[in-house]
């Protein structure tokens, strides 16, 4: 229980430390990104954190495990997720759904070996994701504006302050025993961010303004989870001769790049992870 209320107090205090910076910014004109010039400056940072920790980390860590291990892990720090989504999926009034992420819980955590293996997947038990930002976005609180916070990355004000609760919601921040605590932390990071090695080049490649195009795909992405359904893609900063075309591989390396700017790793993006293995390239 103390671990919680430290995790609670950090989180709060990486929000509050966020709603200061931005209570002096400059605002924009985009009604959904009134405080651009701060965010970009944390996007900014963000962003070369990933390049001088997080990424190196990541390659190191792929060359030293094989690929079998590697998803044994992946499995274990998806099925630590599951009761949270449950609880969420339930809050939202999805009970069956919230059920069948209990069941997977249950079901991984025995015969799955502690979630080494994903055999509720297997059972026809699929994987879920869902978190407090959605659940209150269900029910019917706004997003307001669209922020970027230090080291957490891409949110909207919504997701920011359900932010503390998802921290205590999610197992490793519950784990009471510090060093396995951060050892169940850092490999998380490090393992959701070698999932994503390769993708930046069809980012860069894709888009003549990487903020704005992480930007909308964020806003788009939360709007389609609150909403359980297809929502149409916009993204800015896109012409017929200098961009790639909308499609597969440009979704997956804007949720990429969404992902790997959320060095915690709190929340699973919804998107195709087959596809982002795919395009990888060592």
């Amino acid at each position: 229980m103390p671990n919680v209320f430290r995790t609670s107090r950090a989180g709060l205090a990486v929000t509050a430390l966020s709603f200061t910076l931005l209570a002096g910014c400059a605002t924009t004109g985009n009604p959904d990104d009134p405080l651009e010039g701060y965010n970009r400056a944390m996007f900014s940072f963000n962003d070369q954190v990933d390049k001088v920790a997080i990424k190196p980390a990541a390659q190191v860590y792929e060359a030293v495990l094989p690929s079998l291990m590697r998803t044994g892990i992946g499995n274990v720090l998806g099925n630590l997720g599951d009761p949270w989504i449950g609880l969420n999926n339930m809050l939202q009034g999805k009970f069956a759904e919230g059920m069948s992420d209990l069941m997977r819980f249950a079901l991984n955590s025995t015969w799955g070996l502690l979630g080494l293996l994903d055999i509720a997947s297997e059972a026809g038990l699929p994987k879920h994701d869902e978190d407090l930002g959605q659940t209150l976005g269900r029910w019917g609180v706004g997003e307001g504006a669209y922020i970027v916070l230090p080291f957490f990355g891409p949110r909207t004000v919504r997701d920011a302050v359900a932010l503390p609760a998802d921290m205590m919601g999610n197992e490793p921040f519950s784990i009471d025993h510090v060093p396995t605590r951060n050892t169940v932390l850092g490999t998380r990071i490090v393992h959701g961010r070698s999932v994503l090695l390769g993708t930046e080049r069809t980012l860069d490649e894709a888009a003549l303004d990487r903020y704005a195009f992480v930007r909308d795909f964020y806003l788009e992405q939360r709007r389609y989870k609150v909403n359980d359904g297809q929502q149409a893609r916009v993204y800015e900063d896109f012409d017929d001769q200098s961009a790639a075309p909308l499609g597969d591989e440009v979704d997956t390396a804007a949720a990429a790049a969404v992902e790997r700017l959320e060095l915690v790793g709190i929340g699973e993006l919804a998107f195709d992870r087959e596809t982002a293995s795919s395009t990888h390239r060592n």
